[in-house]
């Protein structure tokens, strides 16, 4: 995407948050990652498998792709779900690859919201989407008395996106 390595350094951000709560989630007994909690979409499980589900029906509604929707039944574990997020994230790094300056201001329409949208609102929707969940994860960890991750973008080795040159900079 052209002009616009901050795209591409958020949807990196939430990815490594993503797999690092796969990582300190994947301590947790079967029983907790299931068990039913106040707030999130319920369990740590169905929160994970949401954040994955939802970042790709989003970016495959804009993209005029039909709506590839994923039972929670089917991925019921921290092993299955991790899978289909790194599955899910080659499909969304392609997508994106061909995505410019001109293609983010494109109205676009998907079967669940009424109004026209714009592509790059969507992109910007999906990336603070995942953000939002990650706190209710962060909420549930400290609950828990465990290791949360840390929300800090600065030291995870984004910033070098930002520093390429805008005519070198692709989404993906």
């Amino acid at each position: 995407m052209e002009g616009s390595g901050s795209l591409k350094t958020w949807f990196e951000y939430n990815w490594q948050v993503r797999d690092e709560w796969f990582e300190v989630f994947g301590g947790l007994p079967a029983g907790e990652l299931a068990k039913e909690r106040t707030g999130g979409v319920g369990s740590i499980l169905r929160t994970l498998f949401h954040i994955v589900d939802v970042e790709l029906s989003w970016i495959r509604a804009i993209e005029g792709m039909e709506d590839w929707e994923p039972r929670f039944e089917d991925y019921a574990s921290l092993e299955k779900i991790r899978m289909l997020s790194e599955d899910c994230r080659g499909q969304i790094k392609d997508i994106l690859s061909k995505v410019n300056a001109e293609k983010e201001r494109t109205v676009v329409r998907v079967p669940w919201h009424a109004e026209p949208l714009v592509y790059g609102e969507v992109l910007r929707h999906v990336i603070a989407h995942e953000i939002h969940h990650v706190g209710q994860l962060s909420v549930w960890a400290k609950e828990l008395g465990i290791k949360r991750v840390s929300a800090n973008v600065i030291g995870r080795g984004l910033g070098e996106t930002l520093l390429q040159e805008p005519s070198a900079r692709t989404l993906f």
